[in-house]
């Protein structure tokens, strides 16, 4: 049998071995991102981000595809969850609005403050803003889910069992986006909340492209309530 037709392998079949290639990985990805953006003098601010942004999705999804792919011969996005929506996908991804309006609420309660987020700048042309929201409601889920629900919350729960295991995940993940909304312990919060959801649509589902349509439904509705608010602004 050749390592083509290898059988896939149980899911969480990586260890933690894998976790740490996988955070040198993407620590290099960054470093090789920043220096691939200043090597072309680009001066727009907001093509500048995106840039930036875009070069280490790739560079971190190549790290997960040299794991899976060369390391145990297996197709990575198989073997992260991605399968083909069936009918739980499709009922979480229409739980995203759902839960992006209870965690607005939620942060009303919380009097969580408002923050300048890096993006708001791009929202100025139609152009920057389509290709924003393609980076937030996609891509950026993508990758997301792909890391959290997919890499690193199946390993989680084969060594702390599911509800820990989403939980600590959920909370990297808030941890994660901790930068971008200046460590303010409220939006860490609902962010870590959301991930917990998605964990469960990971879980329950048995399949990652659930949690990404949810993330990617939420994200959607936060983005269009975002660009809304911002055009009654202007107006």
């Amino acid at each position: 049998m050749t390592p083509q037709e290898q059988p896939p392998r149980p899911e969480a079949f990586w260890g933690y071995q894998d976790l740490a290639y996988f955070v040198s990985f993407t620590f290099l990805s960054a470093v090789a991102s920043t220096i691939l953006v200043a090597i072309l003098h680009i001066h727009s601010v907001v093509v500048r981000v995106m840039l930036l942004q875009m070069f280490l999705y790739v560079f971190v999804l190549g790290s997960l595809y040299v794991i899976f792919h060369l390391r145990y011969r297996q197709p990575f996005l198989r073997a992260l969850g991605i399968r083909l929506p069936d009918k739980f996908a499709w009922v979480f991804a229409f739980s995203g609005p759902v839960l992006a309006i209870a965690l607005g609420l939620i942060g009303t309660l919380l009097r969580a403050p408002q923050i300048q987020l890096p993006f708001q700048d791009f929202l100025q042309a139609p152009l920057a803003t389509a290709a924003l929201g393609v980076l937030v409601v996609l891509l950026g889920p993508f990758c997301e889910e792909l890391v959290f629900r997919g890499f690193l919350m199946p390993l989680l729960v084969r060594s702390l069992t599911a509800v820990p295991g989403i939980f600590a995940a959920a909370l990297l993940f808030g941890c994660m986006h901790g930068p971008e909304y200046q460590w303010s312990w409220r939006h860490v919060l609902m962010i870590s909340l959301a991930g917990v959801a998605f964990g469960y649509a990971r879980q329950y589902a048995r399949s990652t492209t659930a949690a990404f349509l949810m993330h990617s439904t939420f994200n959607l509705t936060q983005f269009a309530a975002f660009v809304f608010s911002q055009q009654t602004t202007r107006w």
